[in-house]
């Protein structure tokens, strides 16, 4: 009798996840899950509910339900517990070291980490992924352009060695030859075995990138599956694609 294939075991694990503000409620009993190197969406209009499930998920929100990453019970955690444990959110409007340069904001990236050697090499490999910043590796952060800017917050987030890298309305804002590098470099990185959870108002671009995706409205999942299967369904293609 031939053996049974092993079932793959998701490396983020969210169940009936509920968070507000102030005793308003905003996330409905929101449950997800994430695989090893893949990259899932989560897209839905704005006011959805996604920053607020990222925050939730890196414990700056408190919350009722289950999170579990990589067999660890995040739930009890700090927000700086929840990054040591490698997941590292690259946060909307990039929130750079404005008067720093591009190369130290890619060091702070890297605080935490003692492997000198490690983090060199780490570095050379974002100047590969990012051409721009090794030409801008000596300029302050916040006198570069928005693309440019992404890519050094992109890049920073990496520096962190995360499990589980999640990246907030990455294309807001973005000419589309810069959001088609940024795709290209996403599509990198997980076949390098780099986990990303991505948030996109933007359903067509994350969805034509992601491996799968979520849907969210006003706090809830209300649609889940393959990418391509959700590129195709009707009903999101009339929420959200304007088919």
């Amino acid at each position: 009798m031939s053996a049974k294939p092993a079932v793959k075991e998701p490396l983020l694990d969210v169940r009936a996840i509920s968070a507000g503000y102030g005793g308003m409620p905003v996330l409905h009993d929101v449950t997800l899950t994430v695989y090893p190197a893949e990259i899932v969406a989560l897209v839905g209009s704005n006011g959805a509910g996604k920053t607020t499930l990222l925050r939730t998920l890196s414990r700056v929100l408190s919350a009722t339900g289950g999170i579990v990453m990589n067999s660890h019970d995040l739930m009890p955690m700090t927000s700086d517990q929840v990054f040591a444990a490698g997941l590292v959110q690259v946060p909307e409007g990039r929130q750079l070291f404005d008067r720093m340069s591009v190369q130290d904001n890619l060091l702070m990236g890297a605080f935490r980490r003692t492997d000198k050697a490690a983090v060199a090499r780490d570095l050379d490999r974002m100047y590969a992924l990012f051409p721009r910043l090794s030409e801008r590796r000596r300029q302050l952060a916040g006198s570069m352009s928005g693309g440019e800017q992404q890519m050094c917050a992109m890049a920073r987030g990496l520096m962190a060695a995360p499990i589980l890298l999640m990246i907030d309305e990455m294309s807001l804002g973005l000419a589309p030859v810069i959001v088609e590098q940024l795709m290209g470099v996403l599509t990198t990185i997980r076949d390098e075995g780099v986990t990303v959870l991505l948030v996109e108002q933007d359903v067509n671009l994350a969805l034509s990138t992601a491996d799968r995706g979520y849907v969210m409205e006003t706090g809830s999942i209300v649609h889940s599956g393959p990418a391509k299967q959700l590129i195709d369904d009707p009903e999101v293609q009339r929420a959200y694609l304007g088919l």
